[in-house]
């Protein structure tokens, strides 16, 4: 067996020998058919394949406005910008629908808003110029109330979601609040206001015991108080169509199911659950991850995901290499902010007084340090990421001498943000 493994890590590949270990094993997805005529899938995806939904064409019609809701540039893994063309002229040419009376609305929750070129990135620079794309501003004064859940979380949404007809486009993996993402996450977060969405997303926390709530996580949806909420903050605003995207490691579209916002999701997500979740009869003394190299390693706040995923694999007190280049850094610009409290003991009581996605995204990933020893290839600064107890280096060969892999079982994870590990056995 070859024991040379590369790793994509940002826009470079690296190499790692894994010679001197006891087992080496593979966790990957399943391998999905790419799609070989995008085109004619789509069409048909969207009129004779629609699941529990009339044919798009039918939906949506001469004289109709029309908003396109798509995801930044964080999930352009996903390739919406092979799609966003294909539905712009479907709904032009198949619906009627005037290319003025088409808005794209960039589901940005609270994340930066995205320049010009990256909304072209994600449009194509023919589509920008011919349709208007507008960045979602979660602190906007003119968001819209449209009513509020039975979780009592007020649902304020961009006006372009308010009085048109809503398509969601979005790409569906595994989540770790949300169970899954893609569908009604799109609405919530992506367009909510930032008081909306920290209203949905405090319920990660257990609200108990200073720890994450045992009801959300990976492949969680049933019982799951985010997801639930998401769907019914989803109901409010009515989406008349979702597109939801499957893509392998690759970025290529290997499923794209159309119809219903949430039956069609649900069916993408169980084909997502059969294609990435890995089982694993033991847990690893060491696993090597990759997040599969930029865009998904822009970021702490995005590659992170891969770290939990691979702490789902390692055995308590094991050792996880962590490849993830974050150009970007955190990401989120508070992220980093919650290193105080985290070194000040209170990390749990002030995330709960002042609740964030970033607030909790660094909790969940203090939460997978916690249970092992991670060692982290970045260009974040050591310094910065040491009280979340990851030992950071941009250099490989300083990183791999503080590891031993001798005797060692070890899963190696090349796309971690895909692959999700699902235990066979608890324990060590």
């Amino acid at each position: 067996m070859n024991t040379v493994f590369d790793f994509a890590y940002g826009k470079q590949q690296i190499s790692m020998d894994l010679s001197a270990a006891d087992s080496v094993q593979v966790l990957q997805a399943a391998e999905m058919p790419v799609i070989a005529d995008l085109k004619a899938y789509f069409y048909d995806a969207c009129t004779k394949h629609a699941v529990k939904s009339q044919p798009l064409n039918q939906l949506v019609s001469i004289g109709d406005k029309v908003t396109v809701v798509i995801s930044d540039i964080t999930r352009f893994w996903m390739r919406q910008d092979k799609i966003v063309p294909l539905l712009v002229d479907f709904l032009v040419e198949e619906c009627g629908v005037f290319p003025k009376d088409i808005a794209i609305l960039v589901a940005l929750g609270t994340h930066r808003a995205q320049t010009e070129d990256e909304l072209r990135r994600l449009v194509t620079d023919e589509v920008y110029e011919r349709i208007s794309v507008t960045n979602h501003d979660c602190m906007a004064e003119d968001l819209v109330y449209v009513g509020t859940t039975s979780r009592g979380t007020e649902v304020r949404v961009n006006p372009l979601a308010v009085g048109r007809k809503v398509i969601v486009v979005g790409g569906t993996v595994h989540h770790l609040m949300a169970g899954y993402g893609g569908g009604r996450k799109n609405i919530l977060p992506g367009i909510c206001a930032k008081s909306t969405i920290n209203q949905n997303h405090i319920h990660s926390l257990n609200p108990d015991l200073p720890e994450s709530n045992p009801l959300i996580g990976l492949g969680k949806l049933a019982r799951n108080p985010v997801n639930e909420d998401m769907d019914e903050a989803a109901s409010l605003v009515g989406p008349v169509f979702g597109i939801n995207l499957i893509t392998d490691s690759a970025s290529r579209h290997c499923h794209v199911i159309c119809g219903h916002w949430q039956a069609a999701w649900r069916e993408s997500c169980r084909i997502v659950e059969a294609a990435m979740g890995v089982p694993i009869d033991w847990p690893a003394d060491m696993v090597v991850v990759s997040c599969g190299g930029f865009p998904r390693d822009i970021s702490l706040y995005q590659g992170v995901k891969s770290l939990l995923n691979a702490s789902r694999a390692v055995k308590n007190g094991g050792d996880v290499i962590f490849l993830a280049q974050c150009p970007e850094g955190g990401g989120a610009p508070e992220y980093f902010s919650w290193i105080e409290p985290l070194r000040k003991g209170t990390l749990d009581p002030d995330l709960r007084a002042n609740f964030s996605i970033a607030g909790y995204i660094f909790y969940a990933s203090v939460e997978a340090s916690a249970k092992c020893t991670v060692h982290m290839l970045t260009d974040i600064a050591p310094e910065i990421i040491a009280p979340m107890q990851i030992r950071a280096t941009n250099d490989l060969e300083t990183l791999l001498s503080g590891v031993d892999f001798a005797g060692k079982r070890v899963y190696v994870m090349p796309y971690g943000g895909n692959t999700v590990p699902v235990p066979a056995k608890i324990g060590d």
